[in-house]
Order: C-alpha cells, then structure tokens, then sequence
C-alpha cells in the first residue's frame, strides 16, 4: 500500500510535538537548578554613610527608608535600578552622634501612617546626655518630605554614658511602640541597670503612643507586666534583663518577637522576648554567670535560645529576621541575623526550640549594621560600607 508523502510528514510533525511536551512534563517535574545564595547590592546607584536602619512605611508605596547614623533619612523607590534619593527628614542639629553608638537609632511607622503621616524616631541628644523618642508628621504635600517643626517629644531619659544605647523602635501586632533601650553603657554594668526595674534601661519597653496621661504624650498598657506594682517599678517596661539589644524583630506569621543582645567578652546571645521577662544581664551574659562570676543565682532568668561565643572575629551581634519572604526558598522560616565586626551572617532553625540549629550562610566582608525588610518580607542588610543588601542567587 502506498501511503502519500505529506502523511510521512504529518505524522513526524506529531512526533516531535509529542516528545517536546514529554520534555516539558519532565523538566516541570524537576526542582529547578539554584546557585549558592549571595548577597547583591540591592542599590547599585546609591551609597549612604554609616546607615543604622532599612525601614518601608506599608505595604501600599513600596519604598525605602535609609537612617543614616549622623540624623539623616533618606526615601526613594524599591527599583534597583533607582538613581536618586531624597532627604525624608533632617535632624542633624538635633542628634549628638559623637559616640560610636551613638546618633539616630530607629525609625518606626505608624500603623495608621497612610492616613496620619505619624513615624516615630530614636535619637541620641546632648545637654544632657539623653535617648529622645519623638513623633515626626510628613509633609500635606509631598509623601517624600517630612516636616522638621513637626517633632513630639514622646518620651525622654537620661543616658550616663554613650554606649549600650539600644535604638530600636517598633510596632508591634498588637499596636503598641515597643522600644529598646540598652544598659546605659560602659562596661559590665556598673549601675546594675540591667536588673533595675526603677530606671527604663536595660529593657524593651512598651507604650501606647495613641493616648496621653496625664503630663506624659503616651499611656500605659494596661497589660504591660508591671503596670499595677507599687515598687517603684517603671510600667512601661515590657522585659528586662538586656545589655545592649541590637536590633529586635517581629515574626510576620507568629508575632514572636527575637532580638540580638550583645554581650560583654565572652557571648553574643539571640532571645525570644515574653512580656515581663527577666533575660539574665548583668547577673548572666548568655549562658554563663557574669556578676558574680561563677554560682549565680539563674531563678527566674529566661535563658537565650542560642548563642554564640567570641571566635573568627565575632564581636557584636547585629539581631534579624524570620524570613517570610518568597524570593529565597531555603530560608524560609529561618531566623537570620549577622556579627557587625565579623560580617558572619547565620540562620537559626528553632523548629525544635530545644534543639536549635545554627547555620553559617555567608560571611560579609563589611560591617553588618542592621538587617531590614521591604514590603514583600524580603530581607535586606545595611553595610558601614555604605551599601544596601540584599540576598539572592549566584
């Protein structure tokens, strides 16, 4: 029988066709081929000097806020191709950064910020050496400009030296502004501020930036832990027991909150903050007993989930993120955090808080100063080499 020519053609039309889409289904079924992560600079066009923080205001404007340490913040589109940013705010008059640890520290949005225009900021000021927590309001007419004379002081203390400021300033789920504030400095916490619950140092605290009582441009919660004491404890304390947390963070799915606190000589610990915790300094640093030096009293001491101690250069914790992000598969719902002197960078798994599992990523070759996330719970890194990170694939 004969069979016309264009039949032959046909059918090996159809042939190739079905061994294509067998190639495809194949290929669908394979995880896809990934480099090792790296970190990129995720803004190639823009450097910053000394930037302490990496904030977004919501999740509708998709952009980025760059605290530079010397009273600085600068605004400007997340597009990494972005070649210009603007001054948001600047403090400069008002921050004494002299100090290493010193000048403007944090940088918080308020949960309303679409419709008030209310942030809030950490900074350090002179005459007399205090931490200032002030509300700010942008501008009716520019979303990239806030107004100066706009600032509220919300809430001041004294500072006896200029080191183990603290900075952070966040809110939480729940609404509140939490606030971390350090020891109050020098070295091995002479005043003991660590274990004083009648001075604000040494503590995260928590306040409700929506009320007013009586004098104070804040309220009280009315569940912060030791609201109803009559010791002279400080009721805008939330946990205590801190040397120097360097950066705390909310978990965007548990609401947990983590923070690195950087320890003295020996250890750099990672804790997961419980209201009205007592988290051990200066009576412990990490896992072991500071003052005094051996069979210290651990009652009621809440002990860190990790730590890690002084070696490969490992000096200064610099606290993260759980990432909730989509671009990195392989670190999602890991704990990610870095040593700013080392530029070590780890992740944590603490799927069995008994038995956590810590992981180092990548070492940095700058000094790590602050991790942040955009919009999309991607992460980002502010490097003292005036650059802003991210990670990604190689």
């Amino acid at each position: 029988m004969n069979i016309p020519k264009y039949h032959y053609f046909t059918f090996l039309i159809i042939l190739l066709f079905n061994i294509s889409c067998f190639q495809e289904m194949e290929n669908e079924d394979e995880p896809d081929q990934k480099g090792p992560i790296i970190l990129k600079v995720a803004f190639p066009n823009l450097t910053f000097n000394r930037p302490v923080d990496f904030q977004h205001s919501g999740p509708n404007t998709d952009r980025i806020f760059i605290l530079e340490q010397r009273g600085v913040i600068y605004v400007f589109q997340n597009d990494s191709g972005v070649e210009d940013n603007t001054v948001f705010l600047n403090i400069e008059s008002k921050v004494n950064d002299q100090g290493n640890e010193e000048g403007l520290l944090g940088l918080a949005f308020h949960p309303d910020y679409e419709n008030n225009g209310y942030f809030y900021v950490n900074y350090t000021a002179s005459s007399p050496k205090r931490t200032v927590i002030s509300r700010f309001q942008v501008s009716g007419s520019d979303s990239d400009r806030a107004e100066e004379s706009s600032e509220l002081v919300i809430l001041e203390f004294n500072q006896p030296f200029s080191n183990h400021n603290g900075g952070q300033v966040s809110f939480g789920p729940d609404g509140y502004l939490y606030i971390a504030t350090g020891d109050g400095g020098s070295g091995g916490d002479p005043q003991n501020n660590g274990q004083r619950r009648e001075t604000l140092l040494g503590a995260i605290l928590r306040i409700d930036v929506n009320g007013q009582e009586g004098e104070r441009n804040y309220a009280i919660p009315g569940d912060n832990p030791f609201v109803n004491n009559e010791e002279s404890f400080r009721k805008e304390i939330y946990a205590y027991g801190l040397r120097n947390p360097w950066r705390f963070s909310f978990d965007s799915q548990t609401n947990e909150l983590w923070t690195g606190d950087v320890g003295q000589n020996r250890a750099e610990e990672i804790d997961i903050i419980t209201k009205g915790g007592n988290y051990g300094w200066r009576t412990m640093e990490g896992f072991r007993c500071f003052n005094p030096a051996s069979g210290c009293d651990q009652e009621g001491l809440i002990l860190p989930i990790w730590e890690y101690t002084h070696t490969n250069g490992d000096r200064s914790v610099t606290g993260g993120f759980v990432y909730r992000g989509t671009e990195i598969s392989e670190l999602q719902g890991l704990y990610v955090y870095g040593d700013f002197v080392s530029g070590r960078i780890w992740t944590l798994d603490f799927s069995d808080l008994d038995n956590p599992v810590n992981t180092e990523l990548m070492r940095a070759n700058f000094p790590i100063s602050s991790f942040g996330t955009d919009q999309s719970n991607e992460i980002y890194l502010c490097g003292f080499d005036g650059k802003i990170y991210k990670f990604g694939y190689e």
